[in-house]
């Protein structure tokens, strides 16, 4: 069953990535889907904090997958980025399935393109509105105001590994709603 939170900030997505990085174990399997700057990465970012991982969290846009090691002794955090990949053959290029095991890996812009990697994983989708209205003064925009920082994030877990977590207890910190 799909979990919604709504956030209001940066930080807020970070918090909810780390408050998550607590139920990921070796072999999970994280799928990111929303539009450009919806903050895949930063939820990533709290995945990698919540994770205690070396190395900053930052877009794989164009290094495709980066390996962030543990730096407490737990399981690294592979954060990859599937916008290019186009067929399965492309996929086997980024070579998740060689660490999936191992490690618990992220990956942005999957959907459609890795989810038969695992049949217990984790969609998330980060929502944001489009729209506002950009200031202009004195001929600076201000495009601050375009984004209000408010994100709904929706969890759907998938597969026996997710069956029986209880999720009120993981984000107690925020609203949320079990969608039916």
């Amino acid at each position: 069953m799909p979990i919604t939170i709504t956030v209001n900030s940066p930080d807020q997505t970070r918090l909810v990535g780390q408050e998550l990085a607590v139920q990921l174990r070796p072999g999970d399997l994280v799928m990111l889907s929303g539009g450009l700057g919806a903050g895949k990465t930063t939820f990533t970012q709290g995945i990698g904090i919540g994770l205690q991982v070396k190395g900053r969290v930052s877009s794989p846009t164009f290094i495709v997958a980066r390996v962030h090691p543990s730096l407490v002794g737990g399981a690294d955090l592979i954060h990859a980025d599937a916008y290019r990949i186009k067929d399965l053959s492309d996929l086997e290029t980024l070579d998740l399935d060689s660490t999936l095991d191992e490690a618990i890996t992220v990956v942005e812009w999957g959907e459609g393109k890795t989810e038969q990697l695992s049949a217990d994983r984790l969609e998330i989708e980060i929502h944001r509105e489009h729209g506002g209205v950009a200031t202009n003064i004195n001929g600076v925009v201000d495009l601050a105001e375009m984004d209000d920082g408010e994100r709904t994030i929706t969890i759907r877990p998938l597969g026996e590994r997710w069956e029986g977590t209880e999720w009120g207890s993981v984000f107690s910190a925020f609203e949320e709603k079990e969608e039916k």
